[in-house]
């Protein structure tokens, strides 16, 4: 089993800045992709940020040139670092493992980023 536990959503203006943790613990295989979905009430759940273990970083078109994602593979833990935000941005953001290999996916209990104007 793959446990995944999200941190360091919240409140905050829009213009803000804000980073998410996720910590990955269990049964991880390599190779594996490590990303941020979010979703808002009413639509479906969409890809924000994508990292594999040798990296290679991709971003939704929405967010590309404000947040960064990382990674520190030693400690499992992805990172999502998220400039200048906007009201459009507020969701509940989930974290997400793959396991390229055996093609199964992980995912966190999410949490909530709300960005007021």
């Amino acid at each position: 089993q793959v446990q995944l536990v999200e941190s360091g959503g919240g409140l905050v203006q829009a213009g803000g800045s804000l980073r998410l943790s996720c910590t990955a613990s269990g049964s991880i295989f390599s190779p594996n992709g490590m990303a941020w979905y979010r979703q808002v009430p009413g639509n479906q759940r969409e890809l924000v940020a994508l990292i594999y273990t040798g990296g290679s970083p991709n971003y939704a078109d929405s967010v590309k040139g404000r947040f960064t994602i990382s990674r520190d593979n030693a400690k499992n833990t992805v990172y999502l670092q998220m400039n200048s935000l906007k009201p459009e941005d507020t969701a509940v953001y989930y974290c997400n493992l793959q396991s390229i290999l055996k093609r199964t996916t992980y995912w966190g209990q999410g949490t909530q980023v709300t960005v007021s104007s």
